[in-house]
C-alpha cells in the first residue's frame, strides 16, 4: 500500500486537499509515494505560522541555531545511503550520484551551523564628535522558497541552512515532481527542536502555492530556482507587491566548455561527458555548448563518441549505470524535440539520441551528440535540460572565447588546456559567474559562492558566506552617549 504523506505547518504533519503521486522515471509501474497537495487557505496558514514564529526565532541565540543545524546536519549524513537511493528513485540520477547529493546537504546545514556563530558586525566612529556608529545584520522575516526538481535535496538545503541560520522563518515548496526527498528533510528539520512555525512545508503547484507564497504580504523575501520564464515572472510579482519582496533567482544556463589545440584529449573528453551527460545533463551548470579548436576537433569528436560508446544508460538504482532516465514524460518531450530542431537547423546527430527500452518502462534517451553546429542554432542558444550536446568548431582561442560569451546565460563555463596562459586569460574575461579549468562546469564546493550573470541569476549569490546578502539585512544605529 503507497504511503500518505502531509505537510507541515505549525509544528504539526496536516493533510492536503489532494495528492501529488510521485513516479519513479526508472520504472514508470513505481509509485514512490502519495503527497499531500496545499491549497491556498494551506498555504496562508503556512505562512501565518511562520510569521507568528519569527520574532522569538529571529531573537534566539547563535548557540540555539548551530545546535539544531548540527543535529539536522548529523541525521542527514548519518542516513546518506537511504536518502541517496531516496533521491534516485524520484528523480532518476544514479545511486552514486543521488548519495553524494544528500552528503552535500548534509555539509551545507554543518556548514551553516558554524555561520551562526560567526555572524559579527561592525563597530565604528561617527565622523561626528562624541558618536558611536554600530552595524549589524537581522533576518529579513518570512522566506518563501520555491525549488526545482533537479537537486531535490542540495538547493533545498542550501536555501533553507543559511535562511534558519541567520533566523529567519520558512515555508518551504518544493517541485511536485519530487516530493519524496523535500519530505524526508523536513522530517529531519521537524526532529531538530526548531520551534514550531519556524519551519514549514507546503507541497503544490506553482500556481497555487507558489503564487500565494509570492502575493501575501507577510512573505518578505522570496529564493527561487528554476526556469527563466518563471524567474521573471516572480521578479515582476515582487516588485509589485505591497510591500516589495526581496528576491533571488536562479535560473538557467547554456554553458560553454572550450576545448584548446594544446589540451590533453583524455581529460578534455572526460570533463565534457561528465558536464554534458552525468545527472542526464539535467543540471543548469551542464556543459551543453562544446567549443573545439579547429586542430583538436576531429580528433576530440572521435574520442568523445568512443567516450559515449560506453556509457550505460539505465535504472538509476542499478549497480555501474552512467546514466539514468530523463524525469518524466514531458521532459523526454521536450528533449527529443530539440533534437529535431537540431537536425532540421542543419546540425548533424553525430551519435545518440535514440529512446531506449529496458528492463523496466521508463524515459530512457540515449545521450545525443551534435556537429556541424553553429552558435547560432536554437540547440547552442537554448537551454534543453537534458543529455544533448552539440560540438561548435573555432578557428582559435579567441574565436572560441568570442563564441563562449555570445549567450544571454552566464552560469558556468569551462576550458580545456594546459597554457597556463590561456587559462588565465579565460578565468579573466569569460562572462560567467563559475569558471572551470580542466574541471566539468557542473560542481562547486558548499562553501564557496554560487551564481551567475546575464539571463542566468538574479540578486545575491547562494551558497557560503555570501548567502548572509540575501538571508539578513544591514541596519545601522548611531548611540549618543551623553
Amino acid at each position: 500500500m503507497t504511503a500518505h504523506q502531509k505537510n507541515f505547518i505549525a509544528g504539526e504533519w496536516v493533510d492536503g486537499t489532494g495528492i501529488t503521486r510521485d513516479i519513479n522515471p526508472s520504472n514508470t509501474a513505481d509509485v514512490v509515494g502519495e503527497y499531500a497537495k496545499a491549497d491556498k487557505a494551506q498555504t496562508e496558514k503556512a505562512i501565518a505560522a511562520a510569521k507568528a514564529a519569527f520574532p522569538a526565532w529571529a531573537r534566539s541565540t547563535p548557540q540555539e541555531r548551530f545546535d539544531a543545524l548540527t543535529k539536522i546536519s548529523v541525521e542527514i549524513l548519518a542516513r546518506k545511503e537511504e536518502l541517496g537511493r531516496l533521491l534516485a528513485r524520484e528523480e532518476g540520477k544514479t545511486l552514486p550520484e543521488g548519495i553524494g547529493e544528500v552528503a552535500r546537504a548534509g555539509q551545507i546545514f554543518a556548514f551553516f551551523a558554524g555561520e551562526a556563530l560567526r555572524l559579527i558586525g561592525e563597530k565604528g566612529a561617527s565622523v561626528r564628535p562624541g558618536l558611536d556608529v554600530e552595524i549589524t545584520r537581522e533576518p529579513v522575516g518570512v522566506v518563501g522558497m520555491i525549488t526545482p526538481w533537479n537537486f531535490p535535496i542540495a538547493i533545498p538545503a542550501w536555501k533553507i541552512a543559511p535562511a534558519l541560520c541567520y533566523g529567519n522563518s520558512v515555508v518551504f515548496k518544493p517541485a511536485e515532481l519530487v516530493p519524496g526527498s523535500a519530505h524526508a528533510l523536513s522530517e529531519i528539520i521537524a526532529r531538530s527542536g526548531i520551534p514550531a512555525g519556524v519551519f514549514n512545508l507546503v507541497v503544490g503547484s506553482g500556481s497555487v502555492v507558489g503564487q500565494t507564497l509570492l502575493e501575501h504580504p507577510d512573505v518578505a523575501a522570496i529564493s527561487f530556482t528554476g526556469s527563466v520564464q518563471t524567474g521573471r515572472k516572480i521578479a515582476q510579482a515582487c516588485v509589485l507587491s505591497n510591500p516589495m519582496k526581496k528576491f533571488q533567482l536562479e535560473m538557467g544556463g547554456k554553458n560553454p566548455l572550450v576545448v584548446l589545440d594544446d589540451a590533453d584529449l583524455k581529460v578534455a573528453v572526460e570533463v565534457a561527458v561528465n558536464g554534458a551527460y552525468f545527472s542526464t545533463g539535467q543540471r543548469c551548470t551542464a556543459s551543453s555548448r562544446l567549443i573545439v579548436t579547429a586542430g583538436i576537433h576531429d580528433r576530440f569528436v572521435a574520442a568523445m563518441t568512443e567516450r559515449m560508446k560506453g556509457l550505460s544508460v539505465d535504472d538509476a538504482l542499478k549497480s555501474g549505470v552512467h546514466v539514468g532516465p530523463v524525469v518524466d514524460q514531458s521532459q523526454l518531450d521536450q528533449d527529443l524535440r530539440y533534437i529535431k530542431i537540431g537536425q532540421d537547423e542543419g546540425a548533424r546527430l553525430h551519435w545518440g539520441g535514440e529512446l531506449l527500452n529496458r528492463e523496466t518502462p521508463g524515459f530512457y534517451l540515449q545521450p545525443a551528440l551534435f556537429t556541424e553546429a553553429t552558435n547560432t542554432m536554437r540547440i547552442a542558444r537554448e537551454e534543453i535540460f537534458g543529455p544533448v550536446a552539440c560540438v561548435i568548431r573555432a578557428k582559435d582561442y579567441e574565436e572560441a572565447l568570442a563564441i563562449s560569451n555570445d549567450t544571454e546565460f552566464g552560469l558556468a563555463s569551462g576550458i580545456c588546456t594546459t597554457s597556463l596562459k590561456y587559462a588565465s586569460h579565460y578565468k579573466r574575461n569569460s562572462e560567467a559567474g563559475m569558471v572551470m579549468v580542466n574541471l566539468p562546469t557542473a560542481g562547486v564546493d558548499y562553501h564557496v559562492p554560487f551564481g551567475g550573470r546575464k539571463g542566468s541569476s538574479y540578486g545575491a549569490r547562494e551558497q557560503g558566506a555570501y548567502a548572509r546578502e540575501f538571508y539578513t539585512t544591514v541596519k545601522t544605529a548611531y548611540t549618543y552617549p551623553g
